[in-house]
């Protein structure tokens, strides 16, 4: 018996080939989630601000999903397509994340899904996580 689970949040857009997230022991492994509106693989106007917060509120659904929240992320890895965007990024994700924001890396010039402004993936640890979707 593994103690892998891979988690589907129902009625948030994604790709087929990945799940949302996978709980592998006590640590939650989110897949690249992009600013979609919240059942379709259309992404939000605006964007790198407003796809930043929609994409921070799918993390935030799928760490609900497993049983934990954004404050037990760990780590959060950002990828942009213009790096000139970067301060419209960090406003909406501190928006998000609040005041104790995990460890993160940015990185700039990257060719994301659906041309996508901004995407992100994310560790969190989660003591007995579980998925409860």
């Amino acid at each position: 018996m593994s103690d892998i689970e891979k988690v589907i949040v129902p009625g948030l857009a994604r790709l087929p080939a990945f799940c949302h997230a996978t709980i592998a022991g006590d640590t939650i492994y989110v897949s690249g989630t992009l600013g979609t509106k919240p059942d379709a693989l259309e992404l939000v106007e605006g964007g790198t601000g407003p796809e930043t917060t929609a994409t921070m509120r799918h993390i935030e659904r799928i760490l609900e999903a497993c049983g934990a929240d954004l404050g037990d992320l760990v780590k959060v890895n950002v990828f942009l397509a213009e790096m000139a965007t970067f301060p419209q990024m960090n406003e909406a994700y501190l928006a998000v994340i609040g005041d104790d924001p995990p460890a993160r890396i940015t990185v700039g010039r990257a060719d994301l899904a659906l041309g996508a402004a901004v995407e992100i993936d994310a560790i969190a640890y989660r003591p007995g996580a579980a998925a409860v979707a």
